[in-house]
């Protein structure tokens, strides 16, 4: 038995406890903290939850997961420190914020406090996730299996050392977006085309559905898939032929780029907060 308080009640919050209770995790082994008390009765209800205000929810808490924007991060777990310090039951916080790495949190906990950190992506709310997880410098490999498990919940989880975290932010964290970008392109082209809207965001929709059912079947990478599919002379080939014209790889690469520059750019200010701290 694995008790989790969730603090944060916002949509990732709200997919974590969704999943958990999907995958048979008891009601009683689930807390939730959220603020706006509107919200909070609304997942204890949904769920058949307990809602409570921080300290009463994290006391006696194996795993706290912090649910909540970074911005908010350093706050909360100041609070989750203040609400811990004197048990002598260990607890594992685990956060799902972006750029925010395991030293901010640590800073805030008592000496030798168990981190996790962990880069989910919104495809959580459907089940779907894949997420990214590290340990901080006190966290043990049981401590990771534990958060393993949760994650696994709402998705595939993988373990990355930290300093790999910006990059899995640039690609995962943000990924979905690149595929929801590519998917609407596709769905105003098919209309330029002549496709009824609908016609043609049911078929990119479809199209997005089974190209990463392929993907995630694991027979072939993406570039044999995509090889399979460009008959020579034809179609699929002529399509592919304009979109690396138009720089589409290196496209992908700056924005990837973009997007862990500015992970780090996060995880630079969290730092400079924790020496204004101390």
């Amino acid at each position: 038995m694995t008790r989790i308080a969730v603090v944060g009640g916002g949509r990732i919050g709200e997919a974590l406890i969704a999943g958990l209770r999907e995958a048979g995790t008891p009601a009683s082994d689930i807390v939730v903290i959220e603020a706006v008390q509107a919200r909070a009765d609304e997942l204890a209800k949904r769920y058949n939850i307990l809602s409570t205000g921080l300290d009463i929810g994290c006391e006696g808490a194996d795993v706290i997961v912090v649910a909540v924007k970074p911005n908010d991060v350093p706050a909360v777990v100041d609070r989750i420190g203040d609400a811990i310090s004197d048990s002598v039951h260990e607890s594992i916080v685990v956060s799902l914020a972006a750029g925010v790495p395991t030293q901010t949190l640590e800073n805030r906990l008592s000496a030798g406090s168990p981190v996790v950190r962990v880069m989910p992506n919104t495809a959580m709310l459907v089940g779907k996730g894949v997420s990214a997880i590290c340990k901080g410098r006190f966290a043990k490999d049981e401590h990771l299996e534990q958060v393993r498990t949760i994650m696994e919940s709402v998705g595939v989880v993988v373990v990355v050392t930290e300093a790999q975290m910006d990059a899995v932010t640039a690609v995962s964290g943000s990924g979905p977006a690149y595929f929801f970008l590519l998917a609407e392109a596709m769905v105003d082209a098919g209309v330029e085309q002549g496709l009824p809207r609908d016609v043609a965001h049911a078929l990119a929709t479809g199209t997005a559905l089974g190209a990463g059912a392929m993907l995630a079947a694991g027979e072939d990478g993406p570039g044999q898939l995509r090889y399979n599919v460009s008959s020579p002379g034809g179609t699929t080939a002529a399509a592919i032929r304009r979109l690396e014209a138009g720089g589409i790889r290196a496209a992908v690469a700056d924005a990837v780029e973009g997007a862990a520059t500015r992970s780090r750019e996060i995880a630079a200010s969290a730092a400079e907060d924790d020496d204004d701290v101390e």
